[in-house]
């Protein structure tokens, strides 16, 4: 039997593929108490053990992507049944990101309501939401993992109607409004604000007006999320001066 020579290439090509790992990371973003909240995890286990980091994990060989990043978030905190905005943030995969060895991480980037206290589990010895502005430095590259998380949800609420994932419907404006200032971490003008979200078609739709429960007085307008997803023109955050 002839043997086939060696083939170089292809033999570091397969050393790749043995020697990397894939890996999921979630920026899970909500507001709670009028401030913009960050979902970490405690590692209970090595490398960076004891260390605050954003959950994720290693994809099962058999998994979709998505599946391994609501798989990861129930095994670590026991939320389960993630109902939010979800979407790819990044790709992260430097040599020397991970000590185990090479593992490329795909980020991803939910925003959500409503959700509940989260319970440390299997390899996370706690978990906790954290204002954005009060967060640890965390382990791997996780912090500008979650820097870009926050800058893409920034970002997003300019030019999307993303806000209203992060608000309870039926909503009031200025409800509305304090989503984008607790996101920007800014003020934003009442005023401004409500003539620009009326006047940008599709928005969101009038609900009839009517109080809420242990509420009295002038009824409220509320609103629901319309049917646009861009907003034309954007609605724009001040930059602060540098």
């Amino acid at each position: 039997m002839t043997r086939q020579a060696a083939d170089p290439e292809r033999d570091s090509a397969a050393d790749l593929v043995t020697n990397a790992a894939i890996a999921v990371d979630l920026v899970v973003l909500t507001i709670r108490n009028g401030r913009l909240h960050v979902l970490l995890v405690r590692r209970g286990i090595a490398p960076h053990r004891g260390r605050w980091a954003l959950p994720g994990g290693f994809v099962l060989p058999s998994e979709e992507l998505s599946d391994a990043a609501a798989r990861e978030l129930g095994e670590e905190t026991g939320v389960g049944d993630l109902d939010a905005h979800l979407e790819q943030l990044a790709t992260y995969g430097s040599p020397r990101r991970d000590p185990r060895g090479r593992v490329v991480s795909v980020a991803f980037l939910a925003l959500v309501i409503d959700l509940p206290e989260p319970v440390g589990s299997t390899d996370a010895a706690d978990a906790r939401w954290f204002p954005v502005d009060s967060v640890p430095s965390l382990a791997f590259d996780h912090d500008t993992i979650l820097a870009d998380g926050l800058e893409r949800a920034r970002s997003k609420l300019e030019y999307t109607t993303l806000a209203t994932a992060l608000v309870a419907k039926p909503f009031t404006l200025t409800e509305l409004r304090a989503v984008y200032e607790a996101v920007w971490g800014r003020a934003v003008d009442s005023a401004n604000f409500r003539r620009k979200v009326l006047a940008t078609k599709g928005f969101v739709r009038t609900v009839t007006a009517r109080n809420r429960s242990g509420e009295r007085g002038r009824p409220a307008v509320l609103y629901r999320p319309g049917p646009a997803f861009e907003l034309h023109p954007p609605i724009l955050r001040q930059r602060q001066d540098r």
